[in-house]
């Protein structure tokens, strides 16, 4: 997953995220070390909060863009 990659590009810190998303901020590490995997709900609000799409986020395209 491409979390890590994009909260750094967006300087985004873990905190920041955490707060935004309402969930603490060992989530979000843990999710970024691949200790824990996000479930459906917590990928789609990652993907809107960075306005990108969650087969980007997963790295299963490298077109950022979200289709509408």
């Amino acid at each position: 997953m491409r979390l890590r990659e994009i909260r750094k590009a967006k300087g985004v810190s873990q905190l920041k995220l955490a707060m935004d998303l309402n969930t603490n901020q060992n989530t979000i590490s843990r999710y970024e070390t691949g200790e824990r995997e996000p479930g459906i709900d917590e990928l789609i609000k990652i993907a809107d909060y960075f306005h990108i799409s969650v087969d980007y986020l997963l790295e299963r395209t490298d077109n950022p863009h979200m289709n509408k």
